[in-house]
């Protein structure tokens, strides 16, 4: 393993989302399952529409607030700070909690059935193979002021910590 200042994932974030939507599209054009197709059009476009936007609010305030914080956002470069406000005191990884819903509209609008199978296994390849990862590299990198923030703030959702804790 190389000792860069980095995690060292096993595929780079959103090239696994890219692969993932793409494999489901392919699978859906190769093998149609027929069963997103059977609702209203309009029915899909309005909920998948809001998991869809739903998703990219998320992961677009996960990123402004890693900016915002004065970290990196490209999980290719080097943490520069660890984040714990804002949406942080809600969950570790908002950016790829926001991944699931934004998949989810996705599969519902163009109602690509193989989507939401698709995602277990890419979210078992999210887990061990990029967050598992990061967690460890943080934990290398930051020590203890991230293992406090570990035991307070949940992987991917639940509840927010304390309204008293304050961003260093």
């Amino acid at each position: 393993m190389s000792e860069r200042d980095r995690p060292s994932f096993i595929i780079f974030p959103p090239l696994l989302l890219l692969l993932t939507i793409v494999l489901a599209f392919a699978l859906q054009w190769l093998v149609p399952l027929g069963l997103l197709g059977r609702f209203d059009q309009t029915w899909r476009n309005v909920f998948g529409g809001g998991l869809l936007a739903a998703g990219v609010v998320l992961t677009w305030i996960g990123a402004r607030a890693l900016l915002r914080r004065g970290t990196n956002v490209n999980p290719l470069r080097p943490a520069l700070s660890l984040a714990t406000g804002d949406i942080y005191r809600w969950t570790r990884n908002p950016m790829y909690v926001g991944g699931g819903p934004l998949m989810i509209g996705l599969a519902i609008i163009f109602a690509i059935d193989w989507l939401p199978l698709i995602m277990v296994p890419s979210g078992l390849i999210l887990h061990f193979g990029i967050v598992r990862r990061e967690e460890a590299y943080l934990e290398r990198k930051f020590g203890e002021e991230y293992r406090r923030y570990k035991a307070l703030v949940p992987r991917y959702f639940g509840r927010p910590l304390p309204t008293h804790h304050q961003e260093n």
